[in-house]
Formats: C-alpha cells, structure tokens, sequence
C-alpha cells in the first residue's frame, strides 16, 4: 500500500492495483502548485465532507478518469445527479470494494457544499486492503467514538487532521491515536493557511515523547506500508 499526500487532505492510496484519491483540494493550494491534477490516477474517489477545500477538485479528475466517487448518501447523490458515478455510504457501514473492504465512520464536524447546500454528515474511513489497515479520520474533533474502531480493526496507520481551530489540536490528535490503538501517524489538514499553521518541530517532538511516531510529509512525497 502507497500513499501520496497531495498537500491539505489530500491523499493517492494505491492498493491491490487500484487508485484512490481522497479529498481533492489541490490546484487552488499555493502549496501543491507543483501538483498536476492531470496526471493523477483515481479509480475512486472518497470524500469525507463536502466543504470546499476537500471536494475542489473531484468533477474535473472524476470526469477524466471516470473515478467512483464514494461518500455519504447526499455527496453520492449530488455527484450522481451530475452524471458521474457513485456510490452512497452511512455510518456504521462497509462495503468490498475491488481494492479492499471499506467501512464509513464518524466525525464530528460539518459539511455543507459551497453554495449552502446540504453535505449530509461529514466522516472518516477505514480501508482494510493487502493485509494493511488505514484509518483516515477526515475533519474531526476528537471523539469517544474513535474507541470503537479498534474493537473491530488493528491499524497499521492511522491519518489524522491536527491543524486545531476547524480540527482536533496536536494534543488532542496524540488521545486519538490512544483510542484507535494506533503508534503511526500521518499528519493532515495543516499549514494550508493562517488558521492551521502548525510548529513542525513541537508536533514531531510531542508525538514522539508518547512513544509515537508523526510523519509529516513533503507535498508530492509518499509512504509504503
């Protein structure tokens, strides 16, 4: 399993031959301007809410590479409106996918799509896929329902928003990890601008005296699991 971090939320999961893009804010970050949204390979695409800076770039990429875009019931069904394929999650549900099992998961957040329209409620997932597991928490408070994600999934990653003001702090994302039972993390939703700038050194550092281990990745770099 591979994983590319697109800058934001922004993340390319490849497992068992397949492509996933989660969240696609890219081409209007300053930060990813050496992305091009062109050459990025989807065969799904998994959104966790519906704001403006994790759904901006899944028409165009969807429309190129005729990508799945899998999501809540009401971000599902606003893309299959618009003639693109889909298909429609809940809470507490899971579905096999070609790449692997894939369950959607709370968070505590809101969504909303830019117009003012309704986003349904926003979420995480976790992909179990290549005997690897990945819990991708999406815009969250931390939350006690966290506790539960491991009562049915070992993680071997967990990624995680740790920017603070729209998200869970660093303090609070080192608890999360705790719930999730999970010692690897990949930080996410983070110095894209002046609310969520972070000190690199300090998260990295206070991660690290809980015997836990942050990564923060260069936009465009990745890691194997």
């Amino acid at each position: 399993m591979k994983i590319t971090f697109y800058g934001h939320a922004s993340l390319g999961i490849e497992v068992s031959g397949k492509h996933i893009l989660v969240d696609p804010y890219i081409s209007a970050n300053p930060k990813a301007a050496h992305i091009d949204i062109n050459t990025i390979k989807a065969d799904f695409i998994l959104l966790t809410h519906a704001h403006g800076d994790h759904i901006l770039d899944v028409e165009a990429i969807a429309k190129r590479t005729n990508a799945v875009i899998v999501s809540n019931a009401e971000i599902a069904g606003h893309y299959a409106k618009k003639g693109f394929q889909s298909h429609p999650m809940n809470h507490g549900g899971s579905w096999n996918f070609d790449f692997g099992k894939l369950k959607y998961v709370n968070a505590v957040h809101s969504s909303s799509f830019p117009d003012g329209s309704n986003g349904g409620n926003p979420g995480g997932f976790v992909i179990e896929g290549e005997h690897k597991n990945v819990y991708i928490a999406g815009d969250t408070a931390l939350t006690m329902d966290m506790k539960l994600i491991p009562m049915r999934t070992k993680l071997d990653l967990a990624i995680l928003p740790i920017g603070d003001n729209f998200t869970m702090d660093v303090d609070d994302a080192i608890i999360a990890s705790d719930f999730v039972g999970c010692d690897k993390i990949l930080g996410i939703h983070y110095d894209t601008f002046g609310y969520i700038e972070i000190n690199h050194e300090e998260a990295i550092r206070k991660f690290f005296d809980k015997g836990k281990d942050l990564m923060l990745l260069e936009i465009g770099s990745f890691i194997e699991l």
